[in-house]
């Protein structure tokens, strides 16, 4: 049997941590699935702010707790191997079978293997982002045609259900 210190009122400090404590009361499969996404060499990841913010990069390397080495390989994503804050990536599920420090070679050939790119943009996240580059590089007069388009639509829509309800 686990024998569990308790945090309160025990004098010495303890050394079982709280997530411990929740391991008594949930089952097994709830704490498998807490969380899956985590930083780690060969993780695949979206920069959301700076430069590279929108494109997809992999974690090469952990520098401390809140740094990262990331790297595209520039020639398949544009974003050159650098060192980026955490909190401007967002962690996908994919991730690659890497070791720590990689070199662009290998991640390349891992990149290719698995298919990641293909299986990147098959996703809706994927799609999203690229809808909102799409529309952010739109012209005056592409955003013109789509509100002409939109009004089309929208009058053929109440065409067709004003001759349903009669």
């Amino acid at each position: 049997p686990r024998t569990v210190r308790s945090h309160f009122g025990s004098s010495g400090s303890s050394t079982v941590s709280p997530v411990l404590h929740l391991a008594f009361f949930l089952p097994a499969s709830v704490l498998a699935t807490m969380y899956t996404r985590f930083v780690e060499p060969g993780r695949l990841a979206l920069i959301t702010y700076g430069p590279c913010a929108g494109k997809v990069c992999t974690v090469v390397d952990i520098v401390d707790q809140k740094r990262v080495v990331v790297d595209g390989p520039e020639s398949v994503t544009g974003v050159p191997r650098h060192m980026m804050p955490v909190k401007r990536l967002s962690l996908t599920d994919f991730k690659l079978n890497i070791t720590r420090g990689a070199r662009e070679k290998t991640l390349k050939t891992a990149l290719k293997k698995e298919d990641t790119m293909a299986k990147w943009a098959a996703t809706s996240w994927a799609k999203k982002v690229k809808a909102k580059e799409v529309r952010s590089n739109m012209t005056d007069f592409d955003r013109f045609k789509v509100m002409v388009a939109r009004k089309r639509r929208s009058t053929e829509l109440k065409k067709s259900t004003k001759k349903t309800k009669k």
